[in-house]
């Protein structure tokens, strides 16, 4: 375990910050809101039963935008400048759509521009050495990472505590590795986050739409790409990001699979998101998104133990959580037969 100095405790003020800040914009972005209309109402395949005003996602993109812009490392400036323009491209996109329903063409599509934006600044999946292969492998990354997150963002609390944790546990493990990059970004993310969790937990004041949800997905996703370290192989270190993100992307197969096997486009909304699965079994919100950020802990804490493991011992640990995973997927495929029978029109 690398030695950990005071040079490297430079992420506080920056999730401090980012904290803050959302804190402080949420209320007003709320206001804005409600002013304008960006209001989601009640329907079936939705759980609220009130409206509720959206716009969470600009607090949280300003947030984060400003712990970066704030404490930013000259050395990452060309990184961060494609990061938050890209950013700032998909938060359009969604606040458009969480007023006009774009649709997912649309959304995939602005997914797709903002990986082509990071590729250009540098940032991108290097699996194969092969420009050809890698940058589409990026593209499909970012695009499956931003969509799983917009795909959790189905419960009060959900998107916004799972994106906390994953980006609690990347920053733990940049700082573990010393990669200041993803320390940083991850700081921002993790405080912009919380502050606007504050009011988004059960029962939600407001609520971050798919302007909130498409920026968290991207800047996760980026952190996945950027956390290259030590002497481990490919293999090893991409566990780490995979185990990271394990609820977003297991929850996305789930559903896909799902909806395909049940005759339904994958495009079509609907309560068989693991989170509608698990509170089918009696569970209440709270206890639900309880059982959830227990999930995304446990195999934060796993990533965490493979990133400092030596590889035999990772390999190990990973390959046995993949198997645990699988077993997971199978309970849940489990408890959509038995207790949520049927093709649901939600």
């Amino acid at each position: 375990m690398a030695h950990v100095d005071t040079a490297q405790l430079s992420f506080v003020p920056i999730l401090v910050v980012g904290f803050a800040a959302a804190l402080g914009l949420t209320p007003l972005s709320r206001q804005i809101a409600l002013r304008l209309g960006f209001v989601d109402k009640p329907a079936a395949r939705k759980l609220h039963q009130t409206s509720t005003p959206l716009l969470g996602g600009l607090a949280i993109y300003i947030a984060f935008a400003l712990a970066l812009l704030l404490f930013s490392p000259p050395q990452h400036l060309i990184e961060f400048g494609a990061i938050l323009s890209g950013a700032a491209f998909l938060a359009l996109i969604g606040g458009l759509d969480d007023k006009y329903n774009l649709g997912i063409r649309i959304r995939l599509l602005a997914m797709a521009v903002a990986a082509l934006v990071i590729v250009a600044a540098g940032i991108q999946i290097r699996l194969f050495n092969n420009p050809w292969i890698d940058i589409p492998v990026t593209i499909f990354w970012v695009m499956t990472v931003t969509n799983a997150v917009n795909f959790n963002d189905n419960m009060d609390g959900l998107a916004a505590g799972l994106t906390a944790i994953a980006a609690a546990f990347f920053m733990i493990i940049a700082v573990t590795q010393e990669l200041s990059l993803v320390s940083t970004l991850a700081a921002a993310l993790l405080g912009s986050a919380v502050g606007f969790l504050i009011y988004n937990f059960n029962p939600a004041s407001t609520f971050m739409g798919d302007m909130g949800a498409l920026v968290l997905g991207f800047i996760l996703a980026i952190l996945g790409i950027k956390l290259e370290f030590g002497a481990q192989p490919l293999g090893v270190t991409w566990m780490v990001p995979l185990l990271v993100l394990a609820l977003p992307l297991s929850d996305i197969l789930l559903v896909v699979v799902t909806r395909l096997s049940e005759g339904r486009s994958p495009a079509q909304a609907g309560k068989d998101h693991t989170s509608h699965r698990i509170m089918s079994l009696g569970l209440s919100q709270r206890k639900t998104i309880a059982v959830l950020y227990l999930f995304c802990t446990l195999v934060g804490g796993v990533a965490l133990v493979v990133s400092l493991a030596e590889e035999q011992i990772a390999w190990q640990v990973g390959i046995g959580a993949f198997v645990l995973l699988g077993l997971w997927l199978g309970l849940m495929a489990f408890v959509r037969l038995r207790f949520q029978p049927g093709k649901p029109k939600g």
